[in-house]
């Protein structure tokens, strides 16, 4: 299996994760949870309170990480079309 090969089922697979509503709902849990821990923490503590942020940062670079390999597919598999269509035209 080629590189492109390997980045278009990865991508594949991200793209079935991102879909997966048992892992949007986890996720939109897990977002939640960090959020009500921010909101209800006092000023003062700040270890809870970037604590939380940082959780609900890593939750968004997880959804973003698989976004973007679905992104990578996608111009895998536009720019096979467009050399595969330059292929045609010069025959």
């Amino acid at each position: 299996m080629s590189k492109e090969e390997e980045l278009i089922q990865y991508g594949n697979d991200c793209e079935l994760v991102l879909k997966s509503e048992s892992f949007n709902r986890v996720v939109n849990s897990l977002v939640e949870q960090s959020f009500q821990k921010f909101v209800n923490s006092q000023p003062e503590q700040k270890v809870e309170r970037e604590t939380a942020y940082n959780h609900y940062r890593a939750l968004v670079d997880v959804v973003n990480t698989l976004k973007q390999q679905v992104a990578v597919k996608e111009e895998i598999i536009t720019k096979g079309d467009i050399s595969q269509e330059e292929q045609e035209d010069h025959e």
